[in-house]
């Protein structure tokens, strides 16, 4: 029997089941401990606010976090008919390192949000690296890109570039809201 290219393919398929398994290695023997010794190093050398935390509840698929943390935003909701106010807890935002399925790594930045006000924008993907690919400068390039976000989500206006950026950070199902009393009520 002619199978033509299917052995191309085959010897592809096995090639890659192979990879996957060799990450795998690679991330509990080398990457992991890269990580989180330059996270650590960053945090302690920059005075950088921040906690390095590990999630391992699932073999093969986790998770190393640089967590900007969590505090009060300074906002607040009244309770209505008394005079307790419910505090709104702002989440500074993470930069994260999540194993994936075939062994590669994939970086993400989570964008600060405050909860009850408005709706997280999505997780910025940097970038997917196979193991050998992540090498310590890329770590510190990471957490500037995690600041440089953080930093545009913590300074934003409407006047950048003299443009109005539509939903920066999440509140566009708020800003919505109030446009659309504004139009009801004519105010």
């Amino acid at each position: 029997m002619d199978i033509g290219t299917l052995q191309s393919k085959v010897n592809t398929y096995k090639e890659i089941l192979g990879n996957t398994a060799n990450y795998r290695k690679d991330w509990g023997e080398t990457i992991k401990p890269m990580i989180l010794k330059n996270l650590n190093a960053i945090v302690k050398e920059s005075g950088l606010k921040a906690a390095v935390e590990v999630r391992d509840d699932i073999e093969n698929l986790e998770v190393i976090i640089l967590s900007l943390g969590q505090e009060h935003s300074g906002i607040s909701e009244k309770i209505q008919g008394s005079s307790i106010k419910r505090h709104m807890i702002k989440n500074n935002g993470a930069l994260v390192y999540q194993q994936l399925f075939n062994g590669k790594i994939m970086i993400l930045i989570m964008y600060p949000f405050i909860e009850g006000y408005g709706e997280p924008k999505p997780p910025k993907n940097l970038e997917i690296l196979r193991p050998e690919e992540l090498k310590e400068p890329y770590i510190v390039r990471h957490v500037e890109s995690l600041l440089q976000e953080v930093i545009q989500w913590e300074d934003y206006d409407d006047d950048i570039d003299g443009q109005i950026k539509a939903n920066p950070i999440g509140f566009n199902k708020i800003i919505e809201t109030e446009l659309e009393v504004a139009d009801i009520t004519g105010k």
